[in-house]
């Protein structure tokens, strides 16, 4: 085979490995984020207060953190592939299982949907940023594209299956989807080998990085996703609460506001052509502060849906740009940091959400409970002024 052909080959490979993990990102932005719309049907069927509510969100993003410290230590010794595998078979089977009769079984299932999770997340966003290379912003951000496109259809198709009397068959379909994707990677070639093969080109990707810096971008980490997932998370259960509004359509508030990630993430590739990374991600996180803060202060639910789908928009870019800045920042000692940064974001999942409902509960509603996000998006922009002169190099 000559040189140009086993370059086409390899080309197509790869080609191939995007698509899976374009598929999956998709089916992981429908199960991380199904217990949102589906949060007010668990709360009537057994009789939950808001704290006792959040306990899902907590199950399920403890599990994730779980999740990421095994992934961390099965793709180190058994390779991308085996953690990836092994997550989306346990995401088919918390799909499956999510909907029971039993909360303990729904629990269980939460467990097992953050567990997969975390093992498929941090090799899909680096090994993404790795193919990328210097476009390795803009691709994470089109692959989380496909986590938002996921994130968003995953509202209206419960809502839709609700209405119907169909929503264990359409979980039955995700489930099957997520086990043909386990299938798939056993078959999929990963580019492990070719960046071990190159540990010099590999180490001169890495800069001097501080230890403030560092544990600045692992706040960072905690405080966006913990942001974005009660966001998400709780948007329904709020809306449906404004005075003069439809319980039932109040189960599409997530979709409005992952919808406004989707369309920031469709246009970042073209932002990140112009902007700056830390320009950008300054800019949107100001957006995610001004929707947030419309959001707490709605009174119907057309004034809700349109402000946290601006907050949606603002927080678009602001995780593919810290991915890039941890393969970049780190290089061959991403796989090493990764870990970290990772079970930050998971940590900050599984807690915020809760603290949302925790705060609601003791001090006088949902409204005031959603000032955590709120307060974590402006701890955030003083830590981004830490790392300034880093994201600027």
């Amino acid at each position: 085979m000559t040189t140009h052909a086993i370059a086409i080959n390899a080309a197509a490979r790869q080609r191939y490995l995007l698509v899976l993990l374009f598929a999956g990102f998709a089916l992981t932005g429908i199960e991380i984020t199904v217990a949102g719309p589906l949060l007010p049907q668990f709360i009537a069927r057994w009789s939950l207060s808001d704290s006792q509510a959040g306990v899902f969100f907590t199950v399920q993003f403890s599990a994730s953190l779980g999740g990421v410290w095994l992934s961390s230590l099965i793709t180190h010794y058994l390779g991308t592939r085996t953690s990836l595998v092994l997550g989306y078979f346990l995401v088919s089977l918390g799909l499956a299982t999510v909907n029971a009769s039993s909360m303990t079984v729904t629990i269980l299932a939460l467990g097992a949907l953050g567990i997969g999770y975390g093992l498929v997340v941090p090799p899909t966003n680096l090994v993404v940023a790795e193919i990328g290379g210097l476009r390795s912003a803009s691709l994470v951000s089109l692959v989380n594209l496909a986590w938002g496109a996921g994130a968003v259809s995953c509202s209206p198709l419960v809502l839709l299956a609700l209405k119907n009397g169909f929503l264990q068959q359409l979980l039955f379909f995700f489930a099957g989807f997520g086990c043909l994707l386990a299938i798939s990677f056993l078959f999929s070639t990963f580019p492990e080998a070719q960046h071990a093969a190159e540990p010099g080109a590999a180490a001169g990707m890495a800069v001097r990085v501080t230890v403030l810096t560092t544990i600045a971008l692992a706040a960072l980490y905690y405080l966006y996703v913990g942001m974005e997932a009660s966001l998400g998370g709780w948007s329904a259960s709020h809306v449906k609460r404004l005075s003069g509004g439809r319980s039932d359509v109040a189960t599409l508030a997530p979709m409005f506001f992952y919808g406004g990630l989707l369309a920031g993430r469709a246009l970042a590739p073209v932002a990140l052509a112009y902007v700056r990374e830390y320009r950008l991600v300054m800019s949107v996180l100001f957006m995610a502060i001004i929707g947030n803060t419309l959001f707490l202060l709605a009174t119907n639910q057309k004034i809700a849906f349109a402000s946290v789908a601006l907050a949606g928009l603002g927080c678009a870019t602001i995780f593919p740009i810290f991915v890039a800045w941890l393969a970049r920042w780190y290089g061959p000692r991403a796989g090493i940091v990764r870990g970290l940064m990772f079970s930050m974001s998971s940590l900050g999942s599984a807690s915020v959400p809760w603290i949302v409902g925790f705060v609601s509960d003791h001090a006088g509603g949902l409204r005031v409970g959603l000032l955590v996000p709120l307060f974590s998006a402006v701890a955030m922009v003083f830590l981004l002024l830490l790392v300034r002169r880093q994201a600027s190099a």
